[in-house]
This record gives C-alpha cells, structure tokens and sequence, in this order.
C-alpha cells in the first residue's frame, strides 16, 4: 500500500473547522458512508503506518499492514463506541494489535523453520532397527535366565515380570520369604553379570 502524500500526523492537527472530526466521521463509516471513510483513511492513514513501522519495522510488511488495518477499520467501524475513547485511540489500538500480532506470527514462523531445519539434520528415528535391538536385548535377557536355577528363574520372573512382591512370590511358591529374598538376590546377582556381557 502506498500512503498518500500529506498523510503524516500534521493532518492530526488541523483545525476543527476544516474537516469532521475523526469520531464523527468513524460513526458515518459505521453506517456505510464511504465518503465518510475516504476522508478518514486520510486523516488516519499516517499515523497508522507510522505506529505499525515502530512495531513491524519492515518497510513493505509495515505497508500490508496498515492497509489490513484500515479495511478493517472500513468493516468493524460500528464497534467503535466514543464513550470509551476518541475514535484516533481507537484506530491506534487496532494498529497497534495487528502489528504486534504480525511480529508474533512472523517470530513463530522463523521458530518453526528453525526446528524444521534442525529436524533436517537428523534423520527420522528408525523404528525397525529399534525394533531389531529390543528383540535382540529381550533374546540376550531369555538366555541369562536360562542359566539361573529353577527356582531362582521362577522367583525373578514373578517379581519382575509378573510385578509380585518378595512376600507374594514367597506364598505362591509356598516358601519362606528368607528363603525367596536370598535366591532373589542370588538369581539378580548371577543375571546382573550375565547382562554386562552384552557390550
């Protein structure tokens, strides 16, 4: 959008009797008056663009921006309420938004190409070599507790595999719990040296 020439904030400081005030203009572009909104875009237009380059700093964003701005200026101007405010506040407010609502949307953007330029440089997680490793671990962990004794097999398997306590695993098997904690311990201690030989 290319601002008129003479836009600038010196139009903010005419004299009331040269041109409408900008409250009672906004309130016939409320009712439609395009007349209304021709000489409001001209009393507004510079400020407008003036507070989005503060915020947006691009010189061509600053200018997609403050035309956004004041379309919509054109399409919601019967929100206006000058009992809240004067009607250059509230042009200024939804200037203001709409430019710090473009530098977010525009930081977002940057994050996200960012994680996908980094997700670029490290290929997709490969789930059957996962799949093969853990197959290969559950086989390694069969074959150490094949070496334990019957019963130190049955106790470790009960309790780690099954989630049964010592006291639990000592009434299924119908033993004492002395004698299910030492063949625990004995059965983890033999399965511990078994499982570092896997590097």
């Amino acid at each position: 959008m290319r601002m008129p020439r003479g836009t600038g904030p010196a139009l903010c400081g005419r004299r009331e009797g040269d041109r409408v005030g900008a409250d009672e203009l906004l309130v016939r572009v409320a009712g439609g008056d395009q007349k209304a909104f021709e000489e409001l875009y001209a009393l507004v237009s510079g400020p407008v663009f003036g507070l989005v380059k503060r915020v947006v700093r691009d010189p061509a964003q600053s200018e997609e921006v403050a035309q956004e701005v004041l379309l919509e200026l054109w399409r919601s101007a019967a929100r206006f309420d000058p009992a809240r405010g004067s009607a250059l506040s509230w042009v200024l407010t939804l200037a203001h938004r709409r430019a710090v609502d473009r530098v977010r949307s525009a930081r977002a953007a940057g994050e996200r190409e960012e994680r996908e330029a980094r997700r670029a440089h490290h290929p997709a997680f490969d789930h059957v070599s996962e799949e093969v490793e853990a197959e290969l671990e559950r086989e390694w962990v069969r074959r150490c507790l094949d070496r334990l004794t019957a019963l130190q097999r049955q106790s470790v398997t009960l309790a780690y595999y099954d989630g049964y306590t010592y006291r639990e695993v000592a009434e299924r098997l119908s033993l004492p719990l002395g004698t299910v904690k030492t063949r625990m311990r004995d059965g983890l201690t033999r399965l511990r040296e078994c499982l570092g030989g896997v590097a």
